[in-house]
């Protein structure tokens, strides 16, 4: 048995997040949070969090709530990995840490960028901020691990 990685996905099947965000944004819990695609390099991704009345954390202050700002990064961070990996493949979240450096502004959206820059065999590794416009102001800081799923454990065969 061999342990060499997979051959690359051919050109036509390598991973683009233009084309894949819009289908992975639209659905589910994403979609419903309203992400959007903003932009791209070989190792990174940067979504919106649109502001919305029924995602604030507090009356009072027309805030972006904490939780969904968490989504928004998650997301980012795992477009980012299929990014640089080139081709979509099953992933989990094992460790994303954020640490708030300060409230969002009222009624703004947030952007979240992220970027995977180191992958192995198991795991891949993030960074990113979300931010408001202006990347050297963030709102937060992100730091992650994420276990990659190289074969669908429910076609193992067992013997």
């Amino acid at each position: 048995m061999s342990s060499s990685p997979p051959a690359p996905a051919p050109a036509e099947f390598a991973f683009d997040p233009a084309r894949a965000a819009p289908f992975l944004t639209a659905r589910s819990h994403n979609g419903w949070l309203g992400l959007q695609y903003r932009g791209h390099g070989t190792d990174w991704v940067e979504l919106e969090l649109p502001w919305r009345a029924d995602l604030i954390g507090e009356d009072a202050r027309e805030v972006l709530a904490s939780g969904p700002i968490v989504s928004l990064m998650d997301m980012a961070s795992g477009l980012a990995i299929w990014t640089r990996m080139g081709k979509f493949q099953p992933i989990a979240t094992l460790d994303l840490r954020v640490d708030y450096t300060r409230a969002a502004a009222p009624r703004g959206s947030v952007f979240g960028r992220a970027t995977c820059y180191r992958t192995t065999r198991s795991a891949a590794f993030v960074h990113g901020i979300a931010h408001e416009g202006d990347p050297d102001n963030p709102v937060a800081r992100v730091q992650g691990v994420f276990m990659t799923i190289a074969a669908d454990p429910r076609s193992v065969i067992h013997g």
